[in-house]
């Protein structure tokens, strides 16, 4: 015989459903990666150059207030010529790199100083919003998320001519930060009277959230 208890109990039937928020913001900040780039005869010689050459550059961008300044990369290299069959070393290359990030308005003509105090690579830009922009974006596409997702239940269980009862688990998958907009064009030494044009975007931010919900 089944047990009492047993044939009471009433077999839980839920829905499951997974929705989508996006959410759009524009770009207010700029990082870039830039560096110096030297050739010499002796590595002594490209070293020295590299370092005289980085510390004019470190410091007008430190005398401009740039966030977020570091350095990315240093390196020195022996530099051959292969030509007619043959390896000969004919001297060394040098580089050092860093990145900081600035306000994207204010980024155009702060490239073209930092080329003229020494620079010789821009390695890229990439563009992104401000933390706080960023936060309340994810915030509002995991509303929107929600959302979605009560709107697609709701369209499923009438469609059955069933009712929603109960929101019986609430997963967040996530509201990702978004990725910067990369650009690594090269920039060359531009002229005194022309500023480098750097014109920003927008950037996504997307969240999901998976609702299970009794009927």
């Amino acid at each position: 015989m089944m047990n009492p208890v047993l044939a009471q109990e009433k077999v839980l039937q839920t829905l499951t459903v997974t929705g989508q928020g996006v959410e759009r913001i524009p770009t207010s900040l700029t990082q870039v990666q830039l560096g110096v780039e030297v050739q010499g005869k002796t590595a002594t010689e490209v070293q020295q150059q590299v370092a005289k050459q980085t510390s004019a550059v470190v410091d007008f961008l430190r005398s401009r207030n740039v966030e977020r300044l570091q350095t990315t990369g240093i390196g020195l290299q022996p530099n051959y010529d292969f030509s007619n069959n043959q390896r000969r070393l004919i001297g060394y290359i040098g580089t050092n790199t860093v990145s900081f990030r600035l306000k994207t308005e204010q980024i155009g003509t702060l490239l073209d100083e930092a080329v003229q105090k020494g620079a010789t690579r821009i390695d890229g830009v990439s563009f992104t919003a401000t933390d706080d922009a960023i936060a309340v974006a994810q915030k509002e596409a995991l509303k929107r998320a929600t959302q979605d997702a009560q709107q697609q239940s709701d369209a499923v269980l009438r469609a059955l001519n069933l009712t929603a009862k109960d929101v019986v688990s609430i997963q967040i998958n996530g509201a990702n930060p978004p990725q910067p907009k990369f650009y690594s064009e090269q920039l060359s030494r531009a002229s005194a009277d022309v500023s480098t044009p750097v014109v920003g975007g927008e950037q996504t931010v997307q969240a999901s959230v998976t609702l299970q919900i009794s009927y």
